[in-house]
Parts: structure tokens; sequence; C-alpha cells
């Protein structure tokens, strides 16, 4: 079982990150928010898990030890596999699944893809007590993931792939393309710094802002 690795991101995409050690090139699956923390041609050191399947055997990487908890932790409530359990931290952070969990709040954990209101209430049970100590409880919205991005408009047009690369993956996670489309419209405008955002940037602004 692969647990770590430390090598150089060679490749990477909105969704996954290839990282080579010792001339093996390990391609890992991991939310945006993870993958934009990993700079190309640098080295790094990241936890990981390991899914195997019968048909298949996944890679995941965590940015820290409190996404890496979660994401097992997640798959303790029936109904929950480790896609699902990636496609719920991809919109809400450990520390959100954590506070929302407390108080009982389904529907902030229906903001993510595949998970109902049936689903959203058996996590609230089930995960009493588990996911308490996952980090600090804090608040995020639209500006908050914008400054944490680093990355804004002011009306600065973003180039046309990137909106495109963006709005395909929020539809590949299971929103609808109005849905996904409306919600770019909303965070670009909210952005005030000159400089546009990539794609990885974008894409986790839309996830902390998407209702």
């Amino acid at each position: 079982m692969i647990a770590s690795l430390r090598g150089t991101v060679i490749d990477k995409g909105l969704d996954y990150v290839v990282i080579e050690c010792a001339g093996v090139g390990y391609q890992c699956t991991g939310t945006a928010t993870t993958i934009a923390e990993l700079p190309r041609g640098e080295e790094v050191f990241v936890t990981t898990s390991m899914v195997v399947r019968e048909d298949s055997q996944t890679l995941y990487v965590f940015q820290d030890g409190d996404e890496k908890r979660a994401f097992a932790i997640l798959q303790s409530v029936s109904g929950v596999g480790a896609r699902l359990a990636l496609a719920i931290l991809s919109v809400v952070s450990p520390q959100e699944l954590a506070r929302a969990v407390s108080n009982g709040d389904h529907k902030a954990l229906q903001k993510a893809p595949g998970v109902g209101k049936r689903l959203a209430e058996r996590m609230a049970v089930d995960l009493k007590g588990k996911v308490a100590d996952l980090g600090e409880m804090v608040d995020s919205g639209i500006a908050g993931a914008a400054e944490a991005s680093g990355a804004a408009t002011d009306g600065q047009a973003v180039a046309p792939d990137v909106r495109e690369q963006v709005l395909e993956a929020l539809v590949g996670l299971g929103f609808t393309e109005s849905k996904a489309g409306g919600t770019l419209d909303a965070v670009l405008a909210q952005w005030s710094e000159p400089v546009a955002p990539d794609a990885s940037a974008l894409l986790r602004a839309s996830l902390a802002a998407i209702k």
C-alpha cells in the first residue's frame, strides 16, 4: 500500500497530478484545492491513500492530514465510496464538514454532487462525534475563496478555454450546466484584482460558492 510520495510534479490537471519518484510517475487523483497546491516542476511530499477495486487501482492525494482523515471517515457512511467521498471534499472542506455535522446542517452537506436529502441526513447521524476535530471550524464564501486563491478579474475577461475547462469540470462533478455557468459568472463578478484566475483557482472558488 502506498501511503506517501516524495518526488517532482511532472504533470497536472484539474483533478489529477503526476509525481515522479525514482523514475516512476505516479498519477494521483485529488480535489482541485489539493492539486492547485502542488507546483509543477517542484519537489513535493504528499500523503496518499490507495483504493483497490476489482477493475481499478486508484491513488488519491491529499493536501493535509485532515483531508485524508475526512476521506477515510466519509467512506464509513453507507452509500459513500471513494469517488463520492472525493466529490464531497471537492465542495465541502474538512472544516466545513465538521461544522455541518455539528450543526446538523443537511443543506450544507447537499452542496456536494451525489448527496441528496436522505444521504445528507445519514451523514449527519453517522459522522456525529467522528469529525469534530477536523481542524478549526471557519466560515467561507465567494469572497473568502477569491482571497485564498489570490486571483481576481475586476472585469478582466478570463480566457474562453479556462472558463470552458472549469465549466466542463463542474458539469463532470454532477452540477447542471446552467447552475455551473451561473456560479462561474457570480464568482468572477466578486473578484476585484486585475489578474485573471487560472483554471484551478477559478474551480476552487466556484466549488466554494456553488449552491
